[in-house]
């Protein structure tokens, strides 16, 4: 194979001649392959000198053109300038260039246009700061739906340019590549740029926000061997974030398996990163359960406030509604609309709140799934815009959410998991609720939750032993 090397001002026009003799010569011979570089006028002398003294080369004009040994290594073989350059062609291959002045002319003006307009596009893009978000798992369907809303206002602070980045390990290229252009063609002014990623070459570079969707294992599997496929996926995504990210990303854990050891796999792999910037998603389960009670009361869903959820988000959990409110109730305690009342003292039906409410917010995922026959993919978009717009300080500062997030012995929650409790949020910040109350029955209850945490991640400690 054939491969030289073309360089030179961008308002030569020998450049221009020799680029288009090039061009000819790659459209007619299949092993014929053509480099070009082109140079702004202004740099041209500094550049030539530079490239002539590395090769050990003496030529002054432009262009200059040399054939890279690519079958025999070393440095390339210089040819010269553009006569040079047409002597060989037509000796080797029977070609020549019958190129007018005017076409010349007029090509090394449209070069020089060219250049100009890449180092302003190259200036402007050094200018933006774009805000990078990582989504995993990205050809499932709540992706599809949550990118839409990442560009809904208030979800980000001052509308920042985005760049999009995809990922989904050994995913489909022809798909991902698909959603791409379909986020492309949706024209948002925000959207800085997309890409696309099936492997982790470049995963979570410079990432301000990861969103991690991964929920790829099959429900009859073994349960050490989907311990062993987080294990091994979670792990990896640590050691990336912690090379690769922002050292202030926030990385918001979603899902329906194991998302409290997902958690805690980031953690332990990415040392260096503050721990608070690692959470749980909580609040779509929070939201199924606001769901029932509204229903029960028969308000909207958004009449019903700090619902807390304490456990594991994805196991044996909570609902406790002792700070709980409900407004626009009809009740036999009216008031205002804005006045909100206590849920529990508004629901007089114990057996309901003991049992059959219980009942129906583990199995609502679950009832809405084969009523769609696909995951509760809005649900889930809702939660995490839910735990952004937190984050970034659009919530009040008295509301009330779920989070999964480190324990630090917090309401004698053994250390080290990740254990969904009461936040509130303020600058960007969240805190632990601590004015709450923790009777037996619930201790008892969180501390199931815990021991199932704790199983997790045994089972995944000894899953990675086994596998160095």
């Amino acid at each position: 194979m054939a491969k030289f090397v073309l360089a030179g001002k961008a308002d030569c026009p020998y450049y221009a001649k020799a680029e288009l003799l090039a061009d000819l010569l790659e459209r007619s011979l299949p092993n014929f392959r053509i480099h070009k570089i082109s140079i702004h006028p202004r740099d041209w002398k500094e550049w030539l000198e530079s490239t002539c003294k590395t090769n050990a080369w003496k030529h002054e004009q432009s262009p200059i053109i040399w054939r890279e040994l690519i079958d025999r290594g070393g440095k390339g073989m210089l040819l010269g300038g553009f006569s040079d350059f047409l002597e060989h062609v037509q000796g080797y291959y029977g070609i020549t260039s019958d190129m007018s002045t005017e076409l010349m002319l007029k090509v090394a003006a449209e070069n020089l246009r060219t250049r100009e307009l890449c180092e302003e596009e190259e200036v402007h893009s050094s200018l933006i700061a774009p805000l990078h978000i990582w989504i995993s798992s990205a050809l499932n369907q709540t992706c599809y739906i949550l990118v839409p809303m990442l560009f809904t206002p208030g979800v980000f602070p001052e509308a920042p340019p985005i760049s999009l980045h995809l990922l989904d390990v050994g995913g489909d290229e022809e798909e991902m590549q698909g959603l791409r252009m379909e986020i492309e063609d949706l024209a948002l002014p925000q959207l800085h740029q997309v890409t696309g990623h099936t492997d982790l070459d470049q995963a979570f570079q410079q990432a301000h926000v990861i969103i991690l969707l991964d929920d790829s294992w099959s429900d009859g599997e073994e349960e050490e061997s989907t311990a062993r496929k987080v294990a091994d996926r979670y792990r990896g995504y640590g050691q990336l974030i912690e090379q690769r990210a922002h050292e202030n990303v926030v990385a918001i854990v979603a899902g329906d398996s194991l998302v409290s050891l997902k958690c805690s796999l980031l953690l332990e792999n990415a040392p260096s990163i503050d721990s608070s910037r690692f959470v749980v998603m909580a609040t779509q389960l929070e939201y199924e359960a606001r769901a029932h009670i509204a229903k029960k009361l028969n308000v909207k869903t958004a009449d019903v406030s700090d619902v807390i959820v304490w456990g594991n988000i994805s196991g044996i959990s909570q609902v406790d509604l002792q700070r709980a409110k409900v407004f626009n109730y009809q009740g036999a305690i009216c008031g205002p609309s804005h006045l909100p009342q206590p849920v529990l003292e508004m629901i007089y039906e114990r057996k309901w709140l003991e049992s059959e409410f219980e009942n129906l917010v583990n199995l609502q995922r679950g009832t809405v799934a084969s009523k769609t026959q696909r995951p509760t993919a809005i649900s889930a978009t809702n939660g995490i815009i839910a735990v952004l717009k937190a984050l970034n300080g659009k919530t009040s500062t008295e509301e009330v959410l779920s989070l999964g997030i480190l324990s630090t012995g917090q309401f004698n929650i053994p250390t080290g998991i990740v254990f969904s409790m009461p936040v509130r949020f303020g600058n960007g910040q969240w805190s632990v609720l601590s004015d709450v109350t923790i009777g037996d029955k619930l201790m008892a209850r969180m501390q199931i939750s815990a021991d199932q945490l704790k199983t997790e991640k045994d089972l995944a400690t000894r899953t990675i032993k086994s596998m160095t």
